[in-house]
């Protein structure tokens, strides 16, 4: 039987970095993964082929609707390849697989495929083409989370899909009614709509994207308005039934009157819940709670002293980057380091077009703490760089403390908001104020001048360009 020093059941963004860092800590490290290729959700079926088809469909998208404007002209009708465009999106799922495959070579990382479950707290039986055991001083559960449903719901994988199917359908739906205003629906949403499709958002919230920022979700509904989606908030969804191709699904609005949509295609994107199918977690001592998440202390511990849990599969946002911080976590606490995550200063991204990104507190979150705050805000369509690309709708909101000028929060909508929030982590994570901000030289032209702008509004209204 191998010994390890550390063990991790599941290879996602959070357990393939947890082995890595481990390695590179000097422990004896081997990493179990029930699929075929390592990489979990995010890699597989999630970030990076959601990605893909976003950038795929927004090249189409420009060259049906912005190219002429741009002097360039295109010969002929402008199709999409549907099968094509799929076909790249696993070309980049394939390299990024097989760049985990070779860290793990590089790093010493033995991978052992099959379903990983508990004996007890320090042995692991893997099912996979043969049954394995191996022994492991101290487990990281990395398992993940799966897509969470309705229970009246029967997703059949056909035309009742989950992001899943959505990410390899054979054809482009003429209708596409999506349960759910969140981060995946939206994002999917736009990637078959710029295609071609019509696309019905259907939200219990009384708006989209309602964990984040009101003002952002405000400006990203009138955005999608504006590129012919129908966004249905407030509509509690009773029942989703298919008759042979089409599928018709039933929601009381607040009124409480009974609003029906008929499509060709209905994606289920209502969340995710944590995943432990087949863990074993009671034999290791490892306790879940009413959730199913697994249970943890601030360190990442369980119930099991030696055993640890990283990503979807504890509390908190459920997003690659803040599993890949709890991986690093905790290899960092198993080599007697002393790390830190602020889990506050997890930036929370939403890759439609324009882009959504958020790091902080939001407006509500301040009021409802009774936080005395000012805000200053910049639009992108005042930049220059904005106008070059013709990239207008958006803006930057910056959230300080009224008497001290920290800042607070930062909230974006626009054009590369997913790579500018790093800025405002970065000022954040030195506890700067916005007025620290407003000093820095940004170069022009670039999307980033709004960050500097709205920093200026929140230091005594000061914004140069507005």
């Amino acid at each position: 039987m191998n010994s390890y020093d550390v063990a991790i059941i599941g290879s996602g963004p959070g357990g393939y970095v947890a082995a890595i860092r481990c390695a590179q800590l000097g422990m004896k490290t081997a990493i179990i993964e029930k699929y075929a290729t390592l990489g979990g959700t995010c890699l597989n079926v999630g970030c990076i082929p959601s990605k893909a088809l976003l950038d795929s469909s927004h090249h189409y998208e420009d060259a049906v609707k912005h190219f002429e404007e741009h002097g360039i002209d295109i010969p002929g009708e402008i199709k999409v390849n549907l099968k094509q465009m799929i076909d790249r999106k696993q070309s980049v799922v394939d390299q990024t697989t097989g760049g985990i495959d070779f860290l793990m070579k590089k790093n010493n990382i033995d991978v052992y495929q099959g379903l990983g479950s508990f004996k007890d707290a320090t042995h692991i039986l893997i099912k996979g083409d043969k049954e394995e055991e191996i022994e492991a001083k101290n487990t990281i559960i990395a398992t993940g989370s799966k897509p969470s449903s309705l229970p009246f719901i029967n997703i059949d994988k056909e035309r009742i899909i989950t992001s899943t199917e959505a990410l390899k359908l054979k054809e482009i739906p003429k209708h596409l009614i999506v349960i759910g205003g969140g981060v995946i629906g939206l994002e999917l949403g736009q990637v078959y709509k710029r295609l071609g499709a019509e696309v019905s958002v259907v939200e219990y919230m009384d708006r989209i994207i309602p964990t984040m920022d009101s003002g952002l979700s405000k400006e990203l509904n009138k955005v999608l308005k504006k590129q012919k989606f129908s966004i249905n908030a407030s509509h509690k969804v009773k029942s989703v039934e298919r008759k042979g191709d089409e599928v018709i699904v039933k929601a009381d609005n607040k009124k409480g009157e009974e609003v029906e949509f008929k499509g060709d295609y209905c994606l289920v994107s209502v969340g995710r819940r944590p995943y432990t199918d087949g863990l074993n977690a009671e034999a290791a001592g490892v306790k879940l709670n009413d959730r199913g998440q697994v249970e943890v202390n601030e360190h990442l511990q369980t119930s099991a002293s030696n055993i640890y849990a990283i990503g979807d599969v504890v509390k908190g946002a459920m997003l690659a980057h803040k599993a890949e911080e709890e991986g690093v976590f905790v290899a960092e606490i198993l080599a007697g380091q002393k790390p830190h995550i602020d889990y506050n200063l997890i930036p929370g991204v939403v890759y439609t077009w324009p882009e959504v990104a958020s790091v902080g507190k939001t407006e509500e979150q301040l009021k409802d703490t009774g936080v005395d705050y000012k805000v200053g805000q910049f639009p992108m369509r005042a930049l220059g760089r904005s106008r070059a690309s013709m990239d207008l709708d958006g803006f930057v909101k910056i959230l300080a403390d009224k008497s001290t000028d920290e800042i607070l929060g930062v909230h974006m909508i626009g054009a590369r908001a997913a790579d500018m929030i790093a800025e405002a982590v970065v000022a954040m994570e030195y506890r700067a104020s916005a007025e620290d901000v407003s000093r820095m030289s940004h170069a022009h032209p670039t999307f980033t001048e709004a960050i500097k702008e709205a920093a200026l509004a929140a230091t005594d209204d000061r914004a140069l360009h507005v």
